[in-house]
């Protein structure tokens, strides 16, 4: 079948994925704006979206509630939570406000994540086709579009309030592309509220975790390591990040057609071990040029292993389980962007950026020899 019919059958739910790619990277793209309208500290704003990332992972952990409350129109609402939150962050003065806006835009994010995650599963199990790396490759390039229409915009000299009334009008656009997106009605008595298998989704959360946190470490530290460490200038300090997310994209594109010819659990493996040896050549990297293909090696393979668990997840869990057990693996992959910008930080402030990104690598590799094989073992 072609990557058209691939596009079609999970046109929803992409819808979802866009819509939170999207509406991120725009709000990234003017956080500077954004803390110097609300008159913010870095210690104040960091404790912003501290609240906001817990608003994130309560609404992970109730997406199933939410589901069966909402039903179909749960992933419409939950973009339109994320609408109205970008919208008040751009128009917030102080910081009181602007903590809220972002608590309710997580809020929406945690609730579309999950479901369209799930969603996504379920049309794999019915189609029989492997879907979920193309629609993560979609939010990475919604991610892209995103920060590019934002950094377009605010070079025109437009200010947050219309970039964010801009973005309003595209995810009230994508939530209506998004209806009927939330996973079918378990059969009677097997409903949300059973135990999620608890191995799976341990096992299948702490390589998620390790996978985020390759993520947050390379997106919040590789500037700082471009230009503190390697003497970089600030245009060349910006390519870390987008090194990295132009070759998630890839990857996950890569991933999509590779899907049903290796092992998902080996492919994971690999992946993982590829993005360790990027991670590692960025820390040890004597160049700004290594530095930066480095991090494009770890980008690309660290871009399939979220979809490739979740993908897993959902097929090896009972259909009764499944939506439960991927909020929690969303729940527990989540915890990177708690403790990961601490770990980062603590042995950067005592060994250096270099030892830093060398431990990511390890614990990277850690999970390929130990997690992913312990996962592949309770798949069987």
């Amino acid at each position: 079948m072609s990557l058209k019919h691939d596009f079609y059958l999970s046109r929803k739910p992409l819808a979802g994925f866009m819509a939170i790619g999207a509406a991120w990277a725009t709000y990234f793209a003017q956080m500077p704006v954004i803390k110097a309208q609300v008159g913010a500290t870095d210690g104040q704003y960091g404790v912003a979206l501290l609240m906001a990332a817990f608003g994130a992972i309560a609404a992970m952990w109730l997406a199933p509630a939410c589901r069966r409350v909402a039903g179909g129109y749960a992933v419409p609402l939950g973009i339109a939570f994320i609408a109205v939150g970008m919208l008040a962050a751009g128009a917030s003065t102080t910081l009181v406000a602007l903590t809220a806006a972002m608590m309710l835009a997580s809020t929406g994010s945690g609730v579309v994540d999950v479901l369209v995650n799930a969603r996504v599963s379920e049309i794999e199990e019915t189609s029989g086709r492997a879907l979920m790396n193309l629609n993560h490759a979609l939010y990475a390039f919604a991610y892209a579009a995103g920060a590019l229409a934002t950094g377009a915009m605010r070079h025109a000299g437009f200010g947050p309030s219309v970039v964010f009334a801009v973005l309003l009008a595209v995810l009230l656009l994508l939530a209506w592309g998004a209806s009927d997106t939330a996973p079918t009605a378990e059969p009677e008595g097997q409903g949300d509220t059973g135990t999620a298998p608890l191995t799976v989704v341990l096992l299948a959360g702490g390589i998620v975790l390790m996978a985020f946190l390759t993520e947050a470490s390379t997106e919040g530290w590789s500037a700082l390591h471009l230009e503190r460490t390697l003497g970089g200038g600030p245009g060349q300090g910006a390519l870390g990040p987008a090194a990295l997310g132009l070759m998630m994209g890839m990857g996950r594109l890569g991933g999509h057609a590779l899907a049903g010819r290796v092992r998902d659990t080996t492919l994971m493996m690999i992946a993982t071990l590829v993005s360790a040896g990027g991670v590692a050549i960025a820390g040890l990297a004597p160049t700004v040029m290594m530095a930066l293909a480095g991090f494009a090696i770890a980008g690309l393979g660290i871009s399939v292993v979220v979809p490739l668990v979740m993908a897993l997840v959902g097929r090896v869990v009972p259909h009764a389980q499944r939506l439960i057990s991927i909020s929690r693996v969303s729940v527990i992959g989540y915890g990177a962007f708690f403790f990961g910008p601490p770990l980062m930080g603590l042995v950067a402030e005592g060994f250096g950026l270099r030892i830093a990104f060398i431990t990511v690598a390890a614990l990277l590799g850690m999970t390929a020899i130990m997690l992913i094989p312990a996962l592949a073992r309770r798949a069987d």
